[in-house]
């Protein structure tokens, strides 16, 4: 399967100009094979804390990321915020080209360095779908940081995906942590940045696709541009036989150091 990480320059709080924006993309990834899409987090306002006004976008949003699957026939993960119980919630969603929602997720880690918990509330809840022959688990930005969540899906997950707004200033941590993660987890991972400036931080990019060896198979920094690879379900499977890693983990023995 050919996927496509549509890498935005993102009007802040424009959700009409940055559907334009992802139509462009789209159009570009589409003509070159894409089946899946998945653009930045919170794509269609930029990682706004102002998170009951970005909510009120949300079936806008939906509707938009259900209308372009349908309309080039293909899959599509979006973010958005949206009403949540007690406050807003980070989310996005993975849509299937007949317009309907497979999977939901919530981003389970808030970035306290931006007081985003005090304003969204964490998910609790990681899903993993499969599109097109491969499974794949969505996980959103700061939950990069976090190899525990990743290794809780790994055996069930041939391709993460990891739409963000991830500054310049840490584009070493960015790129190091996707690498990280395709190691530690012998999976494809698909990290999804914008570029461009937003409330005074600077965002570079750095959209890359990762072989399950930790190998880049395609990047883009500095602009807006699509990101194109094929990701292959066959070789995390043959990896995973090949160098049996993961077998020989001891959870068992892990737990007892978290008592």
């Amino acid at each position: 399967m050919i996927v496509a990480g549509l890498q935005l320059d993102i009007a802040w709080e424009e959700p009409a100009e940055n559907f334009r924006r992802t139509e462009e993309l789209a159009l570009q990834a589409v003509d070159s094979g894409a089946k899946l899409l998945v653009v930045p987090e919170m794509f269609a306002t930029g990682f706004s804390m102002r998170a009951e006004a970005m909510a009120a976008h949300a079936p806008a949003i939906r509707a938009f990321l259900s209308e372009t699957a349908t309309r080039h026939d293909v899959w599509i993960v979006g973010g958005y915020a949206e009403p949540g119980d007690r406050r807003p919630a980070n989310a996005c969603s993975l849509v299937a080209p007949d317009g309907s929602e497979r999977l939901h997720y919530r981003k389970i880690h808030p970035f306290t360095l931006a007081n985003e918990p005090e304003h969204y509330e964490a998910g609790e809840i990681l899903q993993t779908a499969e599109v097109e022959e491969v499974r794949v688990t969505p996980v959103i930005c700061y939950d990069l940081r976090f190899p525990e969540l990743f290794r809780a899906t790994a055996a069930a997950t041939d391709l993460f995906v990891v739409p963000a707004n991830w500054p310049e200033r840490r584009s070493h941590a960015w790129r190091t942590l996707l690498a990280a993660r395709a190691i530690d987890d012998q999976a494809w991972v698909l990290g999804v940045n914008r570029v461009g400036e937003a409330e005074g931080h600077v965002h570079r990019g750095d959209t890359s696709l990762l072989d399950p060896m930790g190998d880049v198979v395609s990047t883009l920094a500095g602009e807006p541009g699509v990101v194109l690879g094929e990701v292959d379900a066959t070789i995390v499977r043959e990896t995973r036989e090949r160098l049996p890693f993961l077998d020989d983990r001891r959870p068992e023995i892990y737990r007892r150091f978290e008592e």
